[in-house]
């Protein structure tokens, strides 16, 4: 080889522990990505209680040009921690002055930000996911407002979709509520109630060491005809009894159609330090 010669490219072997790999083997492999979350929109549903998702081009193509004839565009964001697709942190939530562990919530919010259960703290997700279609178990599309969803729905819905819930799972609840979720409204369900987990029901799931666990409604929990989100009994139970993660307003309707049940859940959160929540991308990843 002469001084003129270039010099081969030099390639890093892999690491050979790549090879043997299932999840590297996995990801090689044929995978589908199904979208779990709603996407973000100026006017999307937001619960009473959070101030709500607001988005404009701050600035435009052409406000400014570069002297080489480029322009770029971007905007502004406004929203509550908990609207649109979320998960909540353990200080989103107190009992008698207590956030899980039996932290003082004054004490930990006297800053202006969590120093306890900060939404920095909310894990990433990479775990075992289920759906449990309590809709298609009623043999209906969506459940109606208000009904309350039992210990006996769940474990029917397991055996239906002929899965157990294990330690540390992500347990996605389907009411089939979020094919409303174009018409604010009806989704809010202010007079009709919303279809959700009751307090025996969230027990069942505590109970099985769940991770998180989610529906496709902005409360997850049952929300009785007129009463609106004034009590949450279930979350006090997954998020300070418990510890347990709560993903709010799932877009399941595509899973469902799937016919999957059992899948690996992808979610990385936000580190919003001392925040009480999260806006998510959850996806199902699933063999093609």
């Amino acid at each position: 080889m002469t001084g003129t010669e270039p010099t081969p490219e030099r390639t890093a072997p892999e690491h050979p522990a790549a090879e043997g790999d299932p999840l590297i083997t996995a990801v090689r492999g044929n995978l589908q990505l199904i979208e779990l979350g709603q996407p973000f929109f100026t006017g999307m549903p937001c619960s009473p209680n959070h101030p709500g998702f607001r988005m404009t081009l701050a600035r435009r193509h052409g406000d400014t040009v570069r002297p080489d004839g480029g322009s770029a565009a971007n905007e502004l964001i406004v929203t509550g921690g908990h609207v649109g697709t979320h998960i909540d942190a353990l200080s989103h939530v107190s009992h008698n002055g207590a956030l899980h562990g039996g932290i003082d919530a004054q004490e930990a919010q006297r800053s202006g930000r969590f120093s306890a259960h900060g939404a920095e703290h909310l894990p990433g997700l990479l775990r075992r996911g289920l759906l449990l279609d309590i809709a298609r178990l009623h043999e209906i599309d969506t459940l109606p407002g208000g009904y309350e969803i039992t210990p006996d729905d769940l474990e029917s819905a397991a055996r239906q979709a002929r899965v157990r819930v294990r330690a540390g799972d992500v347990v996605l609840i389907r009411t089939g509520w979020s094919r409303l979720f174009d018409d604010p409204n009806a989704y809010l369900g202010t007079e009709t109630g919303v279809p959700g987990l009751g307090v025996q029901a969230a027990h069942w799931l505590a109970v099985r060491d769940v991770i998180a666990t989610g529906s496709d409604t902005t409360a997850y929990e049952c929300i009785p005809p007129g009463t609106g989100h004034r009590v949450l009994p279930v979350h006090r139970v997954l998020l300070v009894e418990f510890g347990i993660y709560i993903i709010e307003h799932l877009a399941l309707e595509d899973l469902a159609a799937s016919g999957i049940s059992e899948f690996a859940f992808l979610l990385a959160p936000l580190r919003i330090v001392g925040g009480t929540g999260s806006p998510v991308r959850p996806l199902a990843a699933v063999s093609r």
